[in-house]
């Protein structure tokens, strides 16, 4: 494990980030009781993971679209307003 001064680590930021890399641990002290591990991150810490995403379908193609949608929509929170004031 190795420990740098958050100065140090900005200063040389390439040559730390390659150590990362390599399967070095690095800890960045800032101030007297503060650390910092810096770890990188795989496909699992992404948002959405690859295999998530799935490739277009028959049931993608048999959707309603956007547009589709915002006419529904509209429709029933103007019921919903007109059904209020009743």
């Amino acid at each position: 494990m190795l420990i740098v001064s958050s100065a140090e680590f900005r200063a040389n930021q390439k040559t730390y980030l390659d150590k990362i890399d390599e399967g070095a641990e690095i800890l960045i002290q800032r101030g007297k009781n503060k650390a910092y591990r810096v770890t990188p991150i795989t496909e699992m810490d992404t948002v959405i993971p690859q295999d998530y995403i799935l490739e277009p379908d028959e049931e993608l193609a048999n959707a309603i679209t956007f547009d589709e949608l915002l006419v529904g929509v509209k429709s029933d929170l103007k019921d919903i307003f007109q059904k209020r004031k009743k």
